[in-house]
C-alpha cells in the first residue's frame, strides 16, 4: 500500500492523542493461507488532549475488516470508514470497548513490517510503524498498552510461540493445533510487540536479581544452532548484573528470552522481554 512521502516531524508541533489505549487482548490464528487476527481493545478519551469531540482514528494497512463492534454492538458500514492508512469511526463514548476481526497474509508481507512469514517461521518487526500492518491500532509511541496475546498454531509445524511478557497458559486446542498465552502486565507502546512461531530449541538458566527474584533466561535458536548459545547466555547474565550495578535497574518480567534466527530481517530488535 501507498504512503504519503515521508516529512519532518517537529517537537514543536507535538499534539497529545486524542485517545489512550489501556488494555489490548490479542488473539493470532496463524495458517498457511492467512492469519486471522482478534482485537479487544480498551479505550478511552485523554484527558489532557485539547482535541474533545474528536473522531478515533485507529492506524490500519492492508488489513481485510472481517467484523467490527463497539461495546458489543456490530457497527454497520455507515458507522465508520475505511481509509488508506486506518479507520475512522466518528461517534464513541468517552471510554468503550472496540473488537474487531481482521486477515492478514504473512506469507505475502515483502515489507517484512508487522508480521511477516519467513521461511517456515512467524515473526514480527513493529518499529518504527509496523503495528499497523497487524491490526487496527493509534500505533504512535506515547500511546502505552499492557498487551495479552493468545497465539494458536498448528503444533507439528510451530511447536514455539512466543510473545512478551509472562507465560499465562498454554494448551491443545484439538485438530493438531495448540494454543499460548501471554501476558505483559507492564504497559508498552504497540511498537514494542513481538511474535514468533516457527520450530525452535532452546537453552535456559536462571539469574538471580540484586533483591533475590529469580528469572527464567532462555536463548531460542534453529535446532541446528543449539550448540552455539552458551555464550549468549553469559553475556546476558552480564549484562543484566551491569544495568542493576551501573543504574540500578532490575528486570521487571519472570522471563527474558532472546530469538537469534536468520529468518529475522532487522539485525536485532530489543522489544521488551523478547528480543529478536
Amino acid at each position: 500500500m501507498l504512503r504519503d512521502a515521508p516529512k519532518a516531524i517537529y517537537l514543536k508541533d507535538y499534539i497529545p492523542p486524542e485517545y489512550l489505549i489501556d488494555k489490548a487482548d490479542l488473539r493470532f490464528d496463524l495458517q498457511d493461507e492467512r492469519t486471522l487476527v482478534f482485537a479487544r481493545l480498551e479505550i478511552r478519551r485523554n484527558p489532557v488532549s485539547a482535541q474533545t469531540g474528536a473522531a478515533l482514528f485507529l492506524h490500519g494497512e492492508g488489513l481485510e475488516l472481517r467484523s467490527l463492534s463497539l461495546d458489543g454492538e456490530p457497527l454497520q458500514a455507515e458507522q465508520y470508514t475505511v481509509e488508506m492508512q486506518g479507520l475512522r469511526i466518528d461517534r464513541v463514548p468517552e471510554s468503550f470497548v472496540l473488537e474487531s476481526e481482521v486477515g492478514i497474509k504473512p506469507q505475502e508481507n515483502t515489507a517484512l513490517e508487522g508480521l511477516y512469514k519467513s521461511g517456515a517461521m512467524f515473526c514480527t518487526q513493529c518499529e518504527a510503524e509496523g503495528f499497523r500492518k497487524i491490526t487496527w491500532f493509534i500505533d504512535r509511541p506515547d500511546v502505552m498498552t499492557r498487551f495479552t496475546t493468545t497465539i494458536v498454531a498448528d503444533k507439528a509445524n510451530y511447536p514455539t510461540l512466543l510473545s512478551n511478557g509472562n507465560l499465562h497458559a498454554m494448551q491443545e486446542v484439538g485438530e493438531g493445533r495448540h494454543q499460548v498465552v501471554w501476558d505483559d502486565p507492564f504497559p508498552k507502546p504497540s511498537y514494542l510487540f513481538a511474535l514468533v512461531a516457527g520450530n525452535l530449541k532452546h537453552i535456559e538458566e536462571r539469574y538471580t536479581t540484586a533483591s533475590g527474584k529469580e528469572i527464567l533466561l532462555r536463548i531460542y535458536v534453529e535446532p541446528e544452532n543449539i550448540g552455539k548459545c552458551d555464550h549468549a547466555m553469559q553475556s546476558l547474565k552480564h549484562a543484566m548484573a551491569w544495568d542493576e550495578r551501573k543504574y540500578g535497574r532490575e528486570y521487571d518480567l519472570d522471563i527474558y528470552m532472546i530469538v537469534a534466527v536468520a529468518a529475522f530481517n532487522m539485525g536485532a530488535m530489543e522489544n521488551k522481554g523478547l528480543n529478536i
